[in-house]
């Protein structure tokens, strides 16, 4: 542990406020009434559209009117993850954090630091008085995690500025201006149950302690995916024997790599010896293949009792589905200056087992859009052949990095005046919704960065603490370059 000082005091004092707020994705309800009351009462004209964002404006500061209307950009929700033996209630109960060395944590849950510290450095200027600045219009956007659900619903303009800083980025030191594209594939089998066979027993599976992380920050770090596992496991012992599925659950956000999951199955009453000492033998395999990103794996296999199970044929085709289904980077950036980034991805995010109907849930990402669309298909038509209904949103764009842009200069100047150094310019392979805001603000000049976070997405969710403060002299030095309107 560690007394390390949270500066700049304003900007943590702000996400201390935050983090007493609850604003699960799509309840963003409370969050924005903080918002639109903190306005009220600093006397900052506020609005709010038919979507749920609010946009809050300032003046500029006296003598720099004549500077072009910078927008700050911050999402309001948050992924709502906490470790499988906590108890706690997104929706009621106020985020606990403690320091450690240099990070900050919050106790058993997410941090909400994607992208509450975002929010919280656009408090903090609003809240301000001795900060040099043209005119701002700070932009909080809601739903951004479960579906961009806010940027999709943004209106031509509901926003005046003609540059654009989103403060949702992961990596201090590091300036994105492209971020790639997704889908999300649903896939769905629906099914009566039936009883299993007689002679069957019942075993449940279970593997938790992986490292998840955010599907496309996180996907090229060769983490473990808890369904590819559980998957590859199903798929060996169903080649030897009638395997039936009764419940498979792993898997909470579209966009989180899985960190845990639990399998029921039955094989037959002959068998379950041959299926526990192959579960033995294949737990010490992924362990070593996985030694580095993922050291702390924690498997258990147990019988339980009986129940009714999924029909053979549906069953089996999805065990084969899942097993087939490419997952993780799959290609790579063919400009030789990003060659090391992920183009294209797919991530199967979560395994949810109903009374009637087991649903999957996976998502494509890539910086090109024709791939997108060729990795959504190729997703689409492996479920498809087992049977599944698949449903896939219109997805987002990619963002194109601008080559003529005037911010980037701006930021990139900044930088090394503070820090006597280069930052690094980059594209990044998660979405951002800049993507959107370019489509409906064709115009718009955008940056995206931030403080130093890990693990989002997951109840390991730290912030690098001194980096705050970076992004914040960052931040205020910018403001006070931006061209002239």
């Amino acid at each position: 542990m560690s007394n390390v000082e949270l500066r700049p005091a304003r900007v943590f004092e702000q996400f201390s406020a935050i983090n007493k707020i609850p604003r699960p994705s799509k309840h963003e309800e409370k969050m924005a009434a903080y918002l639109k009351k903190f306005a009220a009462d600093r006397g900052l004209e506020v609005k709010e559209d038919e979507t749920g964002n609010v946009l809050i404006r300032k003046p500029a500061t006296k003598g720099l009117e004549h500077l072009a209307t910078t927008i700050l950009q911050s999402h309001m929700d948050m992924v709502c993850d906490k470790l499988v033996d906590v108890d706690f209630d997104f929706h009621k109960d106020a985020i606990q954090t403690y320091v450690d060395g240099e990070w900050l944590h919050a106790k058993g849950t997410t941090l909400g630091a994607d992208d509450g510290i975002g929010c919280a450095i656009e408090l903090a200027i609003l809240d301000s008085n001795d900060i040099e600045h043209g005119p701002i219009e700070c932009l909080f956007t809601r739903d951004e995690e479960t579906g961009l659900t806010g940027a999709f619903g943004l209106k031509p303009g509901f926003m005046s500025g003609k540059y654009l800083i989103n403060l949702d980025s992961e990596d201090e030191g590091q300036i994105f201006v492209s971020c790639a594209g997704g889908i999300n594939t649903t896939v769905t089998y629906s099914f009566s149950r039936e009883q299993a066979p007689s002679g069957y027993f019942f075993m449940q599976a279970a593997l938790k302690g992986l490292n998840g992380g955010h599907s496309g920050d996180d996907i090229n770090k060769k983490r473990a995916n808890a369904i590819k596992i559980m998957a590859r496991f199903l798929y060996m012992e169903q080649t030897k024997m009638v395997l039936r599925l009764a419940d498979w659950n792993s898997g909470k956000m579209h966009n989180a790599i899985p960190r845990d999951g639990k399998v029921v199955f039955a094989v037959p009453e002959d068998r379950k010896e041959e299926v526990m000492a192959d579960w033995n033998i294949f737990t010490k395999g992924v362990e070593d293949e996985f030694h580095v990103t993922d050291p702390t794996m924690h498997w258990s296999m147990e019988s339980v009792e009986a129940r009714p199970v999924l029909p053979l044929e549906t069953s089996r085709g999805l065990i084969l589905s899942l097993q087939a289904l490419d997952n993780g980077p799959l290609t790579f950036c063919q400009d030789e200056a990003i060659a090391t980034m992920v183009e294209t991805s797919s991530n199967v995010a979560s395994v949810q087992t109903e009374a009637d109907k087991v649903v999957v849930v996976a998502s494509q990402r890539s910086n090109v859009m024709s791939n997108l669309r060729n990795m959504a298909d190729t997703v689409k038509a492996v479920f498809e052949l087992s049977g599944g209904n698949v449903v896939q949103n219109d997805g987002y764009p990619a963002w194109k990095m601008n080559p003529n842009s005037k911010l980037v200069k701006v930021t990139v100047d900044a930088y090394k005046r503070l820090f006597g150094k280069e930052p690094v310019v980059k594209g990044i392979h998660a979405g951002l919704e800049c993507g959107l805001f370019s489509e409906k603000y064709p115009e718009l000049d955008m940056v995206s960065f931030g403080p130093t976070l890990r693990n989002v997405h997951t109840p390991d969710e730290a912030l690098l603490i001194p980096t705050v403060q970076m992004v914040w002299d960052h931040l205020l030095e910018i403001l006070k370059h931006i061209p002239q309107e």
